[in-house]
């Protein structure tokens, strides 16, 4: 994919509209089957440009690692928030992203004056606007992806040290052929995600925590259109 020179059009269209922070917001892992869901907040200096920001899914993990170098040493302020499997299993995936995407944003310092974040809206006081594939079309946007993706990976890497069964170092709790097969042979972890169907089949138990497997799809099903 292309560096389009529009990619930073929404933050130029805005500082000369007055707002000064205007912060780019991200999530990573909201398709995973394990773990946490994770977001960053990156509030970018005009004044200290990255050159190759992107779409974190478009980069080889070197260049994400280096581009998140750049991002935490040039950015006026950058923040990494999760919600984890326990919140997602509880309010679903959607609001657990969006979750995660507030804690990122209310530990930046400064606080951002306006918000761009891929795809939906948060829960937070101040402006903002929701772009579909954002990542694509901003670079505040594209910082924010790479860093979530960089912290997601890393806690992936570690968790996979302690259940390597499953191979989360490459393919990061995605469904994969692999990991579906890892989930029959030995079930689903205290870490994986109930509230998915794939993890719940899974299950050796005719019941889970409480719920009938009969009352499952009714407790964990997402309403039309969230995912």
């Amino acid at each position: 994919m292309p560096i389009l020179r529009c990619q930073a059009k929404y933050e130029g269209d805005l500082h000369r509209l007055g707002y000064i922070r205007v912060a780019g917001v991200d999530e990573v892992g909201r398709g995973s089957l394990f773990g946490p869901v994770f977001a960053a907040a990156v509030i970018l200096s005009p004044d200290r440009p990255i050159r190759g920001l992107r779409d974190s899914k478009a980069l080889l993990p070197e260049r994400r690692d280096e581009l998140a170098m750049r991002i935490r040493a040039r950015a006026v302020a950058c923040a990494v928030g999760a919600a984890d499997v326990f919140e997602i299993d509880r309010i679903n995936i959607l609001q657990g992203s969006r979750l995660a995407m507030r804690r990122a944003v209310e530990k930046l310092r400064p606080a951002p004056d306006y918000l761009l974040v891929d795809a939906v809206a948060i829960d937070f006081p101040a402006p903002q606007r929701a772009l579909i594939h954002g990542d694509a079309l901003s670079q505040c946007i594209a910082a924010a992806s790479i860093l979530a993706k960089v912290e997601r990976d890393t806690c992936m890497n570690r968790w996979h040290e302690v259940f390597p069964q499953y191979g989360l170092d490459h393919n990061k709790g995605y469904y994969t052929p692999g990991h579906i097969k890892a989930l029959e042979q030995h079930g689903p972890t205290m870490l994986h995600r109930f509230s998915f169907e794939p993890v719940r089949e899974a299950f050796p138990f005719e019941v889970w925590p409480g719920y009938a497997k009969s009352q499952q799809v009714e407790m964990f099903e997402q309403p039309a259109g969230e995912l």
